[in-house]
């Protein structure tokens, strides 16, 4: 079996209402779908995206750049391919939208390998489990008031979600536990709830906001400071009792490893396009194992379900309904857990 050819498609998707955080303001994603095809016949599928579509004809342009190292390959040699664009890209850098192209480039085979062979890859990575816990995340945005966030919340309890997500990030203090406290009295005690604070505070704000958080029981604070900032992230850790999650724009192992060795993480939340796709992610996770912390995936949540279910270090994945629209396949959400598919490859495929 080998690769014979690859294609590109710019799509975008448009959010149901443009959304705010504490560092982005969005109206849509823009999304490069890649096809991989063997001589065989099979395919393989993978994206990147950005927020906004903005620069997305840059990722485009490095994925055909880079795609052309996977041509006349067996898509087996995963391991190869990934060192051969890994060597590629060294005088453009290991992060960014190299390793964006990279990670879908990763995808795109491995989808191949589990559809050649009809089997889930999370069976071919190794199961673990048939369904994996989620929280809610498309919603409980920090441009929402509060009476707007109670009922959001609701809704989320009336999907079946057993977990959810609430930005947070205002300049007071007293705004983000109003909000915090509200959310918390409108679902209860017994649903999980998450804050992020999407790198937007200082670490000396994180660490009054955390301790003004800790009696509301939340599952953990997600992102409290800059990424680059680990050592900001290591003193609001040490000074909460709330579970710190963190590394979702950091890229690959080396990445993921620095905030490890830095005492700034509890809970490691890669991103399959940062982290290097499925080979690197896999990498990833037995790294977090070996430091005996738990991983849960960022967005991707159609992908990253074979993650989850392959991966026993993996307590959680995002549920993001954002790219629901590229799919022909359909997540399904029972007693508060995301199933995962065991249709051949990823699962899902890109609606033409």
């Amino acid at each position: 079996m080998k690769i014979v050819d690859a294609s590109t498609r710019i799509v975008e998707v448009p959010l149901s209402k443009p959304i705010t955080t504490a560092l982005h303001d969005m109206a849509s994603v823009g999304c490069v779908l890649l096809t991989l095809r063997t001589n065989d016949g099979v395919e393989g599928e993978a994206y990147a995206f950005t927020l906004n579509s903005a620069r997305i004809k840059a990722f485009d342009e490095m994925i055909t750049g880079l795609v052309e190292l996977a041509i006349g390959r067996d898509p087996h040699d995963t391991e190869g391919i990934w060192h051969d664009v890994w060597r590629e890209i060294n005088p453009t850098g290991h992060k960014g939208v190299t390793i964006a192209a990279l990670s879908t480039i990763d995808v795109a085979c491995w989808d191949i390998v589990g559809r050649a062979a009809g089997l889930p890859l999370h069976k071919i990575f190794g199961a673990c489990r048939s369904s994996v816990a989620t929280y809610a995340s498309s919603g409980l945005w920090l441009s929402q008031p509060i009476d707007e966030l109670v009922a959001v919340a609701q809704d989320f309890v009336d999907q079946g979600f057993r977990a959810m997500k609430l930005r947070i990030g205002n300049p007071r203090i007293a705004a983000d536990v109003e909000r915090v406290r509200v959310v918390r009295e409108a679902i209860g005690d017994d649903i999980e709830l998450l804050v992020d604070a999407n790198q937007g505070l200082t670490v000396k704000h994180a660490i009054r906001l955390a301790r003004q958080l800790e009696p509301f029981d939340l599952t953990w604070f997600e992102e409290p400071v800059a990424t680059h900032d680990r050592v900001g992230c290591a003193e609001v850790r040490s000074a909460t009792d709330i579970p710190i999650a963190t590394g979702e724009t950091e890229y690959t192992r080396y990445g993921m490893l620095d905030l490890l060795d830095a005492r700034a993480v509890d809970v490691l939340m890669p991103d399959l396009q940062r982290i290097g796709g499925y080979s690197e992610f896999r990498k990833a996770a037995a790294l977090a194992a070996a430091f005996d912390k738990p991983v849960s995936t960022h967005i991707f949540t159609e992908q990253s379900l074979a993650i989850a279910g392959s991966t026993h270090n993996c307590i959680s994945v995002e549920h993001m309904d954002w790219f629901a629209p590229l799919f022909n396949e359909e997540m399904e959400l029972r007693n508060g857990e995301l199933v995962i598919p065991d249709r051949p490859g990823t699962g899902f495929t890109f609606r033409k």
